[in-house]
């Protein structure tokens, strides 16, 4: 549809596509008027000149991902590039024969995949799964078994990602476990990490102290000073991750499950499980947010201990009861 707005990554997914397909090559007036993402441009009403710059950029980032595009020029010579005509040589691009991916590439691959889908990867992940998926990677292929549960709409992370980038201060509100009122946090944000399928913050905060934060509990837009924020020790999100890892691996948690059901594939299948009978006993990293996963199983399961995470999940039911009773 005219306007229709398409994604950078999308475009150059097609624009690979097409210039693999053809053995003879494509003029830019082709590309512009076939290729999904430049022919939604010029339906819009974008300036030929606006296009032309876009298609100049999208060259360059295919040869930086490491993809070779062939450019033939007319045999006489002529220094109108209207006649150019682009392609992609598959025999400089095709795999090698003996290369090939595991269960557990695919796995990761699609793990990337589904949080792709939720549109909150930096663009230099985005891009490196059109690699990927030029490659001829199915990135939908189902898992065997099991796919991590992954979140990537925490609100704040656009907003969090960027001021890592530009290295600036941000401030929001933020809802402690066991408390009824947040507290607003002015913090340096250092870097984000994914753990036990939730986004991490890790920050510098104006108190002077390094601080960890899970985004979920952050309850206001998040927003950006115009400050210089503190500069992260080299290693530090290594070690925030270590960490992480540390206190996911001493903490469990007993659930009895119901058997066949999709809680028990799921809790399986957690780094660390183990299970006797109906019984499961997994590892996690935060009580309340193990206890509000729980919950989404409603009665496939039963949480037995410790207290701390069947209190929080009684609480979350109860929350769920007062809201739909």
């Amino acid at each position: 549809m005219p306007g229709q707005a398409i994604r950078p990554e999308d475009r150059l997914f097609h624009l690979i596509l097409a210039l693999m397909a053809t053995s003879t090559g494509l003029s830019k007036e082709t590309i512009v008027s076939t290729v999904r993402g430049y022919r939604e441009d010029l339906e819009a009403g974008l300036s030929p000149a606006s296009i032309d710059r876009r298609f100049e950029r999208d060259k360059d980032l295919v040869r930086d991902l490491g993809i070779p595009i062939e450019a033939i020029h007319p045999p006489d010579g002529d220094d109108d590039n209207k006649l150019t005509v682009y392609r992609i040589p598959k025999t400089d691009y095709d795999l090698p024969d003996d290369w090939e991916l595991g269960s557990q590439d695919i796995r990761l691959l699609n793990t990337a995949a589904a949080v792709w889908r939720e549109g909150s990867l930096s663009a230099e992940a985005r891009v490196t799964h059109t690699k990927l998926a030029s490659l001829g990677i199915q990135m939908d292929e189902p898992l065997i078994g099991f796919l991590p549960v992954i979140t990537a709409r925490d609100p704040a992370l656009d907003a969090l990602r960027r001021a890592v980038d530009e290295a600036v201060i941000v401030r929001f509100d933020y809802l402690t476990p066991g408390e009824q009122t947040p507290k607003t946090r002015t913090v340096s944000p250092w870097g984000i990490v994914m753990h036990e399928g939730r986004w991490h913050l890790l920050s510098h905060e104006d108190t002077g102290q390094e601080r960890t934060f899970l985004l979920r509990r952050i309850v206001s837009a998040v927003t950006t000073l115009d400050q210089s924020g503190t500069v992260a020790p080299e290693g530090a999100v290594e070690r925030m991750t270590a960490e992480l890892d540390q206190l996911y691996w001493s903490q469990t948690a007993t659930v009895d499950v119901e058997p066949g059901s999709g809680a028990e594939l799921e809790l399986v299948n957690r780094a660390g499980s183990s299970r006797t009978g109906t019984t499961v006993t997994v590892h996690y990293t935060d009580a309340k947010a193990l206890a509000a996963e729980l919950a989404g199983f409603g009665p496939q399961v039963r949480v037995v201990g410790p207290d701390e995470v069947v209190a929080f999940h009684h609480e979350v039911l109860n929350q769920v009861a007062a809201a739909h009773g």
